[in-house]
């Protein structure tokens, strides 16, 4: 395996080979989760409501649990927290063999899948902010973008796998396939070293830890505004879109292949735009990734439209490419910002303030469109897109990724900005 690997590469560096080849495995089974939950939640008579209410379950206990978790991982070794994220979903998706039956209740399902979103609430702000201690500093984009290719391509193979495991064996045998994944991708974390931090004598409060992280956050407002940019975004426009797209297609198509293919197609144009990032230099690398991601736009409009299965496949392809560079910069930037000791409760900010608002979305994507009709909130869905990318540019900071002037983070201390 050595020789293959030129020497300082970034897969050269054992512990994010590690983590790489781990979260490859953990996001192939997390991506073929929900095409069997979906399956299972509609074949069972549930409706776009029903099915809103038990995803956005999992996305509201991490915004619960986010801040919770931020601050477990840096007072512990982020490996350890990732592990124990990591084996409780398996275990979770273990019992779905179990319980998701055609008879079980909708709230004893999106009771599970609440439990779920505690593990991600953990996992995430870890995952994130361990990356420093694995690789140089000058290699952290590169590094990013290289974890968000692993992400893209477990969730071009996910969806497929998930539809085919559900079409032979069925959804509640699928979960113990995505739970095999997790146990899998959580096996390759056991032994990365990842680098001690200073050891703080007078351990602070744990609200006073909270406090700080969002403190950090508040000092940069332009970290401020593309979160809150984002939280309305995901709300409004991924919230619905991820409720409607499998109601839309079944009942324009009449089949699953249309929806687990377009998120195929996403994760297409998402590696290939984050391939092409890699390499992509800008002057203005914040007005880049957000007039980019203005190009999510597109889901909302071909899902209005569904005039045909090509279209709507091609329209999430084209959707895919605007995350790539996001995902290059923005996690990078946070890193390169933000003192280490601070990063993981950033990143639970983040996590948790980006999807806050999920939830409501999706258990008002029902109803609303019920009242208005989904063509027309899909439309001024994609207008409420377009608009808030153009404003937050407007805010300071947002077009380099980086602060106008040092951020005072603590007394007496200066963070580079």
């Amino acid at each position: 395996m050595k020789k293959l690997i030129a020497p300082g590469s970034l897969l050269s560096y054992k512990g994010f080979r590690q983590l790489w080849f781990s979260g490859l495995l953990v996001t192939l089974g997390g991506s073929a989760f929900p095409i069997a939950l979906a399956v299972t939640v509609l074949d069972a008579g549930g409706t776009a409501t029903t099915l809103g209410l038990i995803l956005g379950a999992r996305i509201l206990s991490s915004v619960l649990l986010g801040l919770v978790g931020g601050v477990w991982a840096d007072r512990l070794p982020r490996k350890y927290v990732m592990l124990g994220a990591d084996i409780y979903r398996a275990l979770l998706m273990l019992g779905l063999v179990f319980v998701a039956t055609p008879t079980v209740p909708p709230w004893v399902l999106a009771l599970i899948v609440f439990l779920m979103g505690a593990g991600e609430a953990f996992g995430y702000p870890a995952s994130g902010a361990i990356l420093p201690s694995l690789l140089p500093k000058e290699l952290l984009p590169a590094g990013n973008v290289m974890r968000g290719i692993a992400a893209r391509i477990s969730s071009i193979v996910g969806p497929g796998l998930g539809g085919f495991s559900v079409a032979v064996i069925g959804g509640r045998y699928t979960f113990a396939v995505t739970a095999a994944l997790f146990f899998a991708g959580t096996a390759l974390l056991i032994t990365i070293h990842e680098k001690p931090r200073e050891v703080i004598d007078v351990q602070p409060s744990f609200i006073s830890e909270i406090r700080e992280g969002l403190v950090a956050v508040w000092k940069l407002p332009w970290v401020a505004a593309l979160i809150a940019m984002s939280s309305l975004q995901l709300m409004v426009v991924l919230a619905s879109t991820s409720v409607l797209l499998p109601v839309v297609t079944r009942r324009e198509f009449h089949t699953n292949s249309v929806f687990a293919l377009s998120e195929v197609g996403f994760s297409v144009g998402a590696t290939i735009s984050a391939l092409i990032a890699i390499k992509l230099k800008s002057k203005h690398p914040g007005r880049m990734v957000v007039l980019l991601w203005g190009l999510f736009a597109v889901v909302p409009l071909v899902l209005a439209f569904p005039s045909s299965r090509v279209l709507i496949i091609g329209g999430y392809l084209l959707a895919g490419i605007s995350i790539g560079p996001w995902e290059a910069y923005w996690s990078a930037a946070l890193q390169r910002e933000i003192p280490q000791e601070l990063q993981g409760r950033v990143f639970s900010v983040d996590y948790m303030g980006s999807i806050a608002l999920m939830p409501l979305g999706m258990a008002l994507v029902g109803p609303v469109t019920d009242a208005l009709g989904v063509k027309p909130f899909l439309i001024g869905a994609a207008i409420f897109h377009v608009i808030l990318c153009l404003a937050v540019l407007f805010v300071p900071g947002v077009k380099d990724l980086r602060a106008p002037k040092p951020i005072d983070y603590s007394q007496g201390e200066q963070s580079e900005a």
